[in-house]
């Protein structure tokens, strides 16, 4: 058999990803902070993209006061010994009015090189943050570092352990780093800890939560052996066991009742009362009202929505003043990319509102009547639904926040599993029964009230939720709900 070269022509089809389509999918999974730094950084490199921001008319002067200005002006001029052209940025016309000592040199130019130091320099917003922001934890202990009254070494060593340490007080660093980072006996880190320790609040720089409650007994007198004991013991606190603790500590039940109480005077995370970093707050992406007739009206925030336009008066003279085929291209390139990013940011709202407007049809009971009412809700319904595949219904819930009666609730929230109901009932949401689950802990009020796992499994079955005990457990351990057996000596220990 001869072999043969030949040609064929053969159709098929294929998903490619352009850069312009991974850039749209991109822009749907990015939070409303993140597409606007986004678009800063898109505005700064294509000229061709502009702000959309409607432009405010400038009031108009009255006649009057336009005259009188007109009249002041033609004074001022006649008064002033020299042109508008001659005179430098610095001269200020004052005609007769005195001069304050030391403000114009003989000259008559004003020295502006001290403006601002010390004083208001017309910044309201600098001035209002100044007045307004706390003092942080490390700028506390900056201060009363300057006064300590250390040697220079000692305060090399200080500053590195004041910005060791967090916004709760502790400090997060081994000591043996840093004596090896700087240098020095590990001696000197310890004695200049010992320092630190001595600053306000007390029990900031502790390593542990047993060093910052040592720190603060230590200060009022009321660490003895017993104290002591009770400090190394907290796990045994923890699980409310008073009968090891009185065992570890050699003390009886009252001497125990008091030392926990004076323990719980105490502050664990001492730095917690100064001010940190700002916190962002989180802005919505959309909007759900209550109409007439129980309707639910959703809308996006337009404040997170960010308005582009390309600049068709700037493309075409550029266009005109293009020469070479490299600068032809690229305003091409900035032309296209501007055209794309305009029609995938009007794509990208249009999607969050089709989601957002689903979820909400979807669970309207629960914002009618509570999270008890909850549905179970996955991607694929709310995809089907829409017509859109699971994934792009992900990304659009990543990140994503709507303002309902209720709250403010991430997207991603609206989707829990379905357990099962009893005798072929409608199914349940998880969070509705983890809800049904923290109420039922929430009521018990006695020690006998206690309900084990087993109870409250036989107890939601008898409500129509068929779950297992695991879950329940699961579920309870998630709330960082204590076990049955750790609620009843807490109920025992408050009588």
């Amino acid at each position: 058999m001869a072999l043969s070269a030949r040609l064929e022509i053969r159709q098929g089809q294929g998903l490619v990803i352009t850069p312009q389509l991974q850039q749209a999918i991109k822009l749907l999974q990015l939070s409303n902070l993140e597409l606007e730094a986004f678009v800063e950084a898109e505005l700064e490199r294509n000229p061709l993209l502009q702000r959309d921001e409607p432009e405010e008319p400038a009031a108009e002067p009255p006649p009057d006061a336009v005259a009188t200005e007109v009249s002041d002006a033609a004074e001022a001029a006649a008064d002033m010994d020299v042109t508008h052209d001659e005179a430098s940025p610095g001269e200020h016309a004052t005609g007769d009015a005195p001069e304050a000592p030391g403000a114009a040199d003989a000259g008559g130019s004003v020295d502006w090189s001290k403006a601002g130091k010390g004083g208001f320099d017309g910044d309201l917003d600098g001035l209002e943050d100044s007045l307004s922001r706390e003092k942080t934890l490390a700028e506390h202990l900056h201060d009363q570092l300057a006064v300590a009254g250390l040697t220079p070494k000692q305060m090399a060593v200080a500053t590195v352990l004041i910005d060791s340490v967090d916004e709760g007080g502790y400090l997060r660093i081994d000591l043996g780093e840093i004596a090896e980072r700087l240098g020095c006996d590990l001696a000197l880190v310890e004695e200049v800890l010992g320092v630190i320790h001595g600053f306000e609040p007390t029990g900031v720089g502790a390593r542990d939560l047993r060093e910052c409650l040592m720190l603060q007994l230590v200060e009022r007198d009321r660490f003895d052996p017993a104290m002591a004991a009770l400090l190394d013991n907290l796990q045994l606190l923890a699980k409310r066991d008073m009968t090891a603790l009185k065992r570890a500590c050699g003390v009886d039940d009252e001497d125990l009742r008091e030392m926990v109480a004076e323990l719980k005077a105490l502050t664990p995370r001492p730095g917690a009362a100064f001010g940190g970093e700002p916190s962002q707050p989180v802005a919505p992406d959309v909007f759900v009202k209550e109409g007439l007739g129980g309707v639910w009206h959703v809308e996006l925030n337009s404040d997170t929505l960010p308005r582009l336009l390309v600049d068709q008066r700037y493309h075409a003279q550029v266009s005109k003043a293009a020469r070479s085929d490299q600068e032809k291209a690229f305003v091409a390139d900035c032309m296209a990319q501007a055209n794309w990013l305009v029609k995938s940011l009007d794509q990208r709202a249009r999607t969050i509102l089709k989601v957002s407007s689903e979820i909400v049809r979807q669970q309207d009971a629960f914002l009618a009547f509570g999270v008890e009412h909850l549905r179970p809700l996955n991607l694929k319904t709310v995809a089907e639904a829409i017509g859109m595949h699971e994934s792009t219904v992900s990304r659009v819930t990543s990140n994503k926040y709507i303002a309902t009666s209720r709250g403010l609730f991430e997207l991603k929230f609206f989707f829990t599993s379905a357990i099962q109901a009893t005798e072929g009932g409608e199914a349940h949401s998880a969070e509705s029964v983890r809800h049904k689950i923290r109420l039922l802990i929430e009521a018990e009020a006695r020690e006998e009230d206690v309900h084990s796992d087993d109870r409250i499994v036989e107890i939601l079955k008898e409500a129509g939720v068929d779950i297992a005990r695991r879950t329940v457990a699961k579920y309870r351990e998630a709330m960082r709900i204590p076990s049955s057996v750790e609620r009843r000596r807490m109920l025992k220990a408050a009588v």
